[in-house]
C-alpha cells in the first residue's frame, strides 16, 4: 500500500456529501492505480526474461542443427524485433490470451486454472495460521509488556521472521514428518485421495473444500494432514511480524487517554484490551495483511517446492528453469493482478474503518 494510505492527518472528515465524495474519489484513484501497477510488473518480467536467452534454445538447443533451431525460433516469433514482440504481447494480454507454454504446449490459462487453486489454498491456510498464532500472541505480549512472556514472544517473532522459509520447511519436514512420522512429508493429498477428489462430478481445485463437499471423513483428514506442514511453514513467516505489529499497536492504544479513563473506572484488564484498545489498532493490521499477499505468493514458490505442493509457485520454479516465457509471464501477471486487487480491497477496508485515511 502507498504511503498516502498510512498517513493519518488527524483532521476530522468532512460531513455529509463532502465525505461521500471524498470516499468515492479516493476509491476511484486507488482502483485506477491497479492498471499501471500490473503494466509495470508484466513489462519488467517480459524484458528480464528475454535477457536470459530464449526458451527454444534452452529446451532444444543441443538436439537441433543451427538451421532447425532458426526455423523453430522463427516459428515461435522469437527472431522478431523485441519491440514487435512486446507490442504483440501487450495486445494478446489485453485480449486475455496468455499464449501456450513452450515446454509442454499447454494453454497458459489452463496452467493458471489448474494450479492457481492450489496456491490460493496454501496462501489461505498460511493466513489462518498467521492469524491464529500472531494475533493472540501479540495481545499476550502487549498485556505482559517488558515481562518474561513478552521477552519470549518477541524472541519467537524475530526467529520466525528471520529464518528463511525453505529452512523452516525443511526443519519441520525433518522433525514432524521424517523423524516422528506424525504428518505427511509432501504433496497435497495421498494418491488415492487425489484420484477420489478428481473423480467427483464437480471440483473447485481446493482440496479441502472438495473433500468437505464429498462428505468423506477420510479424505478430509488426509487433506488436512497434508496441509499442516506447508501452512505452518508459510504462516509462521507472517505470524512473527503480525505478533510484533499487534503488540506495538496495542501498547500504543492502551496508553491512550480514553483507555486510561476506562481503567480509572475499574474496567477489567481483559476488557480494556478486547473492547477499548483493539479496534483503533485494526487499520495497521489490515494494511499489513494486504501487503503480505505478495509475501505469501513469493514464499509459496519455496514452500511449494519444499513440500512438492503442486501449485503456481511449484510450476513457476519449473518454467523459470526452462525459460518458458509465456508460462512465466502468465503466472507473474496473475500474481500482479492478485496483489494489486488485494491492496485495493485493503484500501477500501481501511477507508471504511477510519475515514481519516481518505484525506
Amino acid at each position: 500500500m502507498s504511503a498516502e494510505t498510512l498517513e493519518i492527518t488527524g483532521a476530522a472528515p468532512a460531513a455529509g456529501g463532502t465525505g461521500r465524495h471524498g470516499l468515492t474519489r479516493y476509491l476511484v484513484v486507488r482502483f485506477l492505480l491497479i492498471i499501471p501497477t500490473v503494466f509495470i510488473l508484466v513489462s519488467l518480467v517480459f524484458f528480464l526474461m528475454r535477457a536470459t536467452g530464449d526458451p527454444v534454445s534452452a529446451a532444444f538447443g543441443d538436439r537441433l542443427t543451427p538451421g532447425q533451431l532458426r526455423s523453430k525460433l522463427h516459428q515461435a516469433g522469437y527472431d522478431r524485433p523485441l519491440s514487435v514482440q512486446y507490442l504483440d504481447y501487450l495486445r494478446s494480454l489485453a485480449a486475455g490470451d496468455f499464449g501456450h507454454t513452450v515446454t509442454d504446449n499447454q494453454p497458459v490459462t489452463h496452467v493458471l486454472g489448474v494450479y492457481g487453486a492450489a496456491t490460493a489454498e496454501l496462501a489461505l491456510n498460511a493466513l489462518v495460521v498467521a492469524l491464529l498464532v500472531g494475533v493472540p500472541l501479540g495481545v499476550v505480549a502487549a498485556r505482559y509488556r517488558d515481562r518474561a512472556p513478552d521477552a519470549v514472544l518477541r524472541l519467537f517473532a524475530v526467529l520466525t521472521y528471520a529464518t528463511p522459509v525453505f529452512f523452516t520447511g525443511l526443519l519441520l519436514k525433518l522433525v514432524l514428518a521424517v523423524r516422528l512420522g506424525w504428518l505427511p512429508a509432501s504433496g497435497r493429498a495421498s494418491t488415492d485421495v487425489q484420484l477420489f477428489l478428481q473423480d467427483q462430478s464437480s471440483t473447485t481445485g481446493f482440496y479441502l473444500l472438495d473433500a468437505l463437499r464429498s462428505g468423506d471423513g477420510t479424505a478430509v483428514t488426509d487433506v488436512l494432514e497434508h496441509a499442516v506442514l506447508p501452512a505452518l511453514t508459510l504462516g509462521l513467516l507472517v505470524a512473527g511480524v503480525l505478533l510484533r505489529l499487534v503488540r506495538t499497536n496495542l501498547i500504543g492504544t492502551l496508553s491512550a487517554d480514553y483507555v486510561d479513563a476506562a481503567r480509572s473506572r475499574g474496567v477489567p484488564s481483559l476488557r480494556l484490551v478486547t473492547r477499548h484498545a483493539a479496534r483503533p489498532a485494526l487499520i495497521p493490521v489490515v494494511t499489513f495483511l494486504g501487503l503480505q499477499v505478495a509475501g505469501l505468493l513469493g514464499g509459496a514458490v519455496l514452500t511449494e517446492t519444499t513440500f512438492e505442493w503442486k501449485g503456481l509457485g511449484y510450476e513457476l520454479a519449473h518454467y523459470l528453469t526452462a525459460r518458458d516465457f509465456p508460462a512465466v509471464q502468465g503466472i507473474v501477471a496473475l500474481f500482479a493482478v492478485v496483489v494489486a486487487v488485494t491492496n485495493f480491497l485493503v484500501d477500501v477496508v481501511a477507508a471504511l474503518i477510519d475515514p481519516r485515511v481518505r484525506y
